[in-house]
């Protein structure tokens, strides 16, 4: 089965503000991350990268949003728990975010 994790994060989070050293730490976490998923064969597909800030539309207006979407992979896991235990290992949960679990139809 095919899952999206979709990646989100308040950017206005005092706890976001990280160091250069922790910052390079963080980015070798996602690396190693990835690679393992990659190496278990998890990947549906390409890594995608997005925008670090959106913006979310309204009715009314268009209003920059400090909740966004990081970014998203899509995996292969054989039902909702495998895919929940490869998201417990994301490195955005060090930063306060949080990871979106949702199965393709």
């Amino acid at each position: 089965m095919e899952f999206v994790l979709v990646f989100r994060r308040d950017h206005q989070n005092a706890v976001s503000q990280l160091e250069e050293e922790d910052l390079l730490m963080y980015r070798k976490h996602w690396q190693d991350w990835y690679l393992s998923l990659a190496a278990r064969q998890r990947l549906a597909r390409p890594v995608q990268r997005w925008d670090a800030q959106g913006v979310t539309v309204s009715r009314e207006e268009s209003v920059e949003g400090s909740v966004t979407v990081e970014g998203l992979i899509f995996v292969e896991a054989s039902n909702y728990t495998e895919a929940i235990e490869i998201a417990k290992d994301c490195p955005i949960l060090l930063l306060g975010g949080f990871v979106e679990v949702l199965q393709g139809k």
